[in-house]
């Protein structure tokens, strides 16, 4: 079993272990309600899909995330990526529901600097998002498909500190 396949196990393991709630309780819509939080992003640790292959695990980098309503974020940083260049993205995160205390949604963002894709220049990407958070910290984790021989898919988990609200 891979890194990516245990890492992904653990997530949802963490998720339902969550403490007990009342069914109503434990799947939610997140109120919309405008919001002023900034978080400082780490970059990522990415457990790949394709553990074989001489990839960059470890995606250092740094990142602003700033929430300006409850189910929505601005995010942009810069981290080094999987095939060991240096890659921006700017984008938002979409999380319109919580299983129990987990944010679930997308990130919907523009990523460069990935060589075997349109040569390294700007893309979309559409990466489903869980974020964890305990008042000022967080977790966020990506789950990356793999995308033909350009991209490769993984579970990243990128910690967050929250500056202000």
């Amino acid at each position: 079993m891979s890194r990516a396949t245990v890492s992904l196990a653990a997530l949802c393991a963490a998720c339902f272990a969550a403490p007990p709630a009342q069914a109503a309780d434990f799947f939610t819509k997140i109120d919309p309600a405008p919001k002023s939080e900034l978080w400082i992003d780490t970059g990522f640790y990415t457990a790949h899909f394709d553990g074989d292959k001489d990839l960059n695990d470890n995606n250092k980098g740094l990142a602003l995330e700033y929430r300006f309503n409850g189910t929505m974020s601005a995010t942009a940083g810069r981290f080094h990526n999987s095939d060991y260049a240096w890659s921006n993205y700017a984008g938002v995160i979409w999380q319109p529901v919580a299983v129990g205390p987990v944010r679930v949604g997308l990130a919907l963002a523009a990523f460069d600097g990935y060589p075997k894709t349109r040569d390294g220049g700007w893309f979309p990407g559409v990466i489903p998002t869980l974020t964890y958070e305990y008042k000022r910290v967080g977790l966020n984790v990506g789950i990356i498909p793999n995308y033909k021989d350009r991209l490769y898919g993984g579970v990243s988990f990128q910690l967050k500190f929250k500056l202000f609200d």
